[in-house]
């Protein structure tokens, strides 16, 4: 790994050293064996996309596909996902329920996901992200990643086959800044400053703690209070934009399965489940 002396920064990384490979994933790696199931391309049409595709021909648990780009990444309610080259990460990571020990739950899982990349940008950067419900993370007041969680069931018995969970992070700001449609909701983790790690030094992070979700997640309520604690809306008023018109509530808590407990004006107390709706906090942030 190269660096350089920068004007009153020290050392810092080269710009030219952050290419994805597995070789430089794994000296992070907990688990050495997992570098066997990183499938890294230069651009894919999405990462969940091709996961499913690998899914469904038995790729096994614990797959990772990554991409240096997506031509045509999407989040929730099937919005596009701004993704382009060197300045991303975009991976997705294959989980197979037999290998949980917990009943499948996609928003347990998905609030798991958030919790990890949330430390794992803290732990190597410092940083402290916040997470708004139910699949964004943000990071002074802006969105740096979004988090899409996908499952198949089987229809006879009602059980999850398979599920994939894709994360999408700004690394660093796009040359030329973020398209106009998102330019002022979106940012990255280094938007005004040198990365003094590369991407595959958080993507290592991310996947170290995402693996170890059969190991951790027999404490559901662990990972909900570790959730929680990061929520940035609770206590705030919120606008629910819902199948009908939207309204007004309290954000109060969150439930055991990770759903959102609000509180209408008129003192109405309200479980809301992903999905459902899109939320946003008035002070300040745009729907998502």
């Amino acid at each position: 790994m190269s660096t350089k002396k920068c004007v009153n920064k020290g050392y810092c990384l080269c710009s030219d050293s952050d290419i994805l490979s597995v070789e430089s994933i794994l000296p992070f790696l907990h688990k050495k064996e997992t570098a066997g199931k990183i499938h890294i391309y230069g651009s894919l049409e999405s990462t969940n996309k091709t996961a499913k595709e690998m899914a469904i021909c038995g790729a096994e648990h614990g797959t990772i596909i990554i991409a240096d780009y997506q031509v045509a990444g999407k989040g929730r309610f099937n919005r596009s996902f701004f993704s382009p080259p060197g300045h991303g990460i975009y991976l997705s990571l294959i989980l197979r329920p037999v290998q949980l020990h917990l009943l499948s739950n996609s928003t347990l899982i998905t609030s798991y996901a958030a919790v990890s990349v949330c430390e794992a940008i803290e732990t190597t950067t410092e940083k402290t992200p916040k997470i708004k419900w139910i699949n964004d993370i943000y990071l002074n007041g802006k969105k740096i990643c979004g988090i899409l969680t996908e499952a198949v069931t089987n229809f006879e018995t009602g059980s999850m086959q398979w599920i994939v969970v894709g994360i999408g992070i700004n690394f660093t700001v796009p040359t030329g800044g973020f398209p106009h449609d998102i330019k002022y909701k979106a940012d990255a983790v280094f938007s005004d400053s040198i990365p003094n790690i590369t991407r595959n030094r958080l993507i290592a992070e991310i996947i170290n703690r995402m693996l170890v979700f059969e190991e951790s997640q027999s404490d559901s309520k662990l990972i909900l209070s570790k959730y929680r604690k990061r929520l940035m809306m609770l206590g705030e008023k919120v606008i629910i934009n819902g199948q009908n018109e939207p309204y007004e509530a309290t954000a109060i808590d969150i439930d055991e399965a990770g759903h959102l407990i609000v509180q209408k004006d008129n003192g109405e107390v309200l479980t809301l489940a992903a999905g459902e709706i899109s939320i946003c906090i008035q002070q300040g942030l745009d729907p998502a």
